[in-house]
């Protein structure tokens, strides 16, 4: 990169942070990030946390970026002719090099009753779980006793049903899929994170499709009471539907006072969409991180690389490494990034569970696997060995081998000659 280069970042959440904390160190770059929400920048990963009482907002703050960064503003248009984007606030931010790093939206499943006819607003006790006004919301509506449904069974869901838990509300989870997790978990690994989760409390319901929602509404209020909702609280002016059950495909109905929607993300791509950039299920990017447009980059969640859009944070911050690099000297291209997942599940009145998953945990015919666990202490190891590749592996409730087995992994070593393959099982990982 030239000097006295422009950089704008449209997205304050950890990937474009990162870039620009990286970039902003580079002499004679101008560096702007406009972030659309009010809130100083946090850690995504860590709102269930928040939501759990576990953790104050303040405490998964991001590094305070400085005057990088612009609160609370919209980018609603990128003008790639004039190398400009255009504000919500009516200001305009000219770039030579625009980074999208948008992130993601909550998916929204098509319930009967979720929206009104020609509305677009959820029933007062709906809520998504993806920024810190839905984690502020659901945390200033749950209490002891109170009934919440999550719809959802997958990192997510899990996630935000155990927080609840924690907080005293009857949880019931619903999971379209024969199991919990199964992107990231084999059939017994779920079953031990079935089996936690109900310790805690959780009626947990697999294979149950969720037809619509049932709504009623509160008694009008009188006409001059008015009230103003607040930043982080669900609103209650009078005239907002609230939930007040769930329907199953089956017929059967829960009552319900909370529905939580956790049903995955999907890519925010509507600004590039607009600009005429190439977006298929996120922004298309090349090894350079570069869209259809050379001048416009994209990195984290929105990022589509080789077909794959990740959804985790750990490839959204390789990638803005990636593209600090690139963007400030030759640099590294991206050639994808092969991802960890890892939870820590807590329980008020006992010990927590440590899960941990990477790679291809499915074997293929030809594939060896190799499994230690131990029902009383709730423990489970699970790694998969192609031909003399570390090719996946799963861990729940011990995961003193994690770190070995993850860098032989990702590293794609060749493992040690050996008849005794359960050396990667130990505490060493083999190593």
């Amino acid at each position: 990169m030239t000097s006295d280069q422009r950089v704008v970042v449209i997205g304050g959440g950890l990937a474009g942070l990162r870039l620009a904390r990286r970039l902003a160190a580079q002499a004679g770059t101008s560096v702007t990030v406009l972030g659309e929400e009010p809130y100083a920048p946090y850690n995504r990963v860590l709102l269930a946390e928040v939501l759990a009482g576990r953790y104050a907002p303040e405490v998964i703050a991001l590094p305070e970026p400085g005057p990088v960064l612009r609160r609370g503003v919209r980018a609603v248009r990128i003008d790639r002719a004039e190398r400009a984007v255009r504000c919500d606030d009516g200001t305009v931010e000219a770039y030579d090099t625009l980074v999208l790093a948008t992130g993601s939206n909550p998916v929204l499943p098509p319930l009967r009753g979720l929206f009104a006819p020609g509305g677009r607003d959820l029933p007062a006790g709906v809520h998504a779980f993806r920024t810190m006004d839905d984690c502020l919301a659901l945390s200033a509506a749950v209490r002891p006793g109170v009934r919440a449904v999550v719809i959802g069974g997958g990192l997510l869901g899990v996630s935000a049903a155990r927080a609840l838990a924690e907080r005293g509300a009857q949880v019931v989870l619903a999971q379209q899929g024969e199991r919990l997790m199964e992107r990231q978990l084999d059939a017994d690994a779920s079953a031990l994170l079935h089996a936690h989760l109900c310790a805690l409390g959780l009626e947990i319901h697999t294979e149950c499709r969720v037809r619509g929602l049932t709504t009623a509404q509160p008694p009008a209020r009188p006409p001059h009471r008015r009230v103003r909702a607040e930043p982080g609280k669900p609103r209650d002016d009078g005239g907002d539907r609230r939930v007040t059950g769930v329907e199953f495909a089956d017929g059967y109905r829960l009552d319900a006072d909370l529905v939580v929607l956790a049903c995955g993300v999907r890519p925010r791509t509507g600004l590039a969409s607009a600009a005429g950039l190439e977006v298929r299920t996120g922004i298309v990017v090349d090894d350079r991180l570069r869209t259809s447009d050379p001048d416009v980059h994209a990195v984290g969640d929105c990022a589509e690389h080789a077909g794959r859009v990740y959804g985790l944070a750990g490839p959204a911050l390789e990638q803005a490494d990636a593209l600090a690099g690139l963007l400030s000297g030759p640099g590294t291209p991206y050639t994808g990034t092969r991802a960890l997942t890892r939870l820590t599940l807590g329980c008020a009145g006992g010990g927590p569970l440590d899960l941990a998953a990477f790679g291809e945990t499915t074997p293929l015919p030809g594939d060896d696997v190799l499994r230690l666990s131990d029902a009383t202490r709730r423990t489970y190891r699970k790694v998969v060995v192609r031909g003399d590749r570390l090719v996946g592996g799963v861990l729940l409730g011990e995961l003193s081998t994690v770190g070995a087995l993850a860098r032989t992994w990702d590293d794609d070593a060749r493992l040690p000659e050996t008849a005794d393959l359960f050396h990667l099982l130990t505490d060493d990982g083999g190593h």
